[in-house]
């Protein structure tokens, strides 16, 4: 699923909205893989494990870091519509802790062990 995430304070904030089903899925089951893609300048992922902590309103004010979301995600001209528009959903956000990272650089990955024999098998 993608999604807007955010590194800040050492764990990546990640918003969505309580209606939606991963948001509910999550907070019965907060184990949680984040996946970073990037083509530039090398291309490749940055993967991350964890559990997913649900803070909502009004234990936890979402809104500044949900400003800082959509100043990331949204172009300047359209950052205050949006940010008003968003606070009139039921929003939540995650904070997920990386217990695991993985990195893969893609001009050097060959593949997992078990796929490259498998098409070695088959050829």
């Amino acid at each position: 699923m993608p999604v807007w995430w955010l590194w800040h304070e050492e764990a990546f904030w990640i918003s969505g909205t309580t209606t939606r089903v991963w948001c509910r899925q999550l907070r019965r089951d907060p184990r949680a893989s984040l996946c970073i893609e990037a083509l530039a300048p090398v291309p490749g992922h940055v993967g991350v494990d964890g559990r997913a902590e649900a803070r909502l309103l009004p234990d936890f004010d979402i809104w500044p870091i949900s400003r800082r979301l959509v100043d990331k995600y949204t172009a300047p001209g359209d950052v205050e519509a949006f940010f008003a528009n968003m606070q009139t959903e039921p929003r939540l956000l995650f904070r997920l802790v990386p217990d695991v990272w993985r990195a893969i650089d893609m001009r050097v990955y060959e593949g997992k062990r078990a796929d490259r024999e498998y098409q070695a098998r088959n050829r």
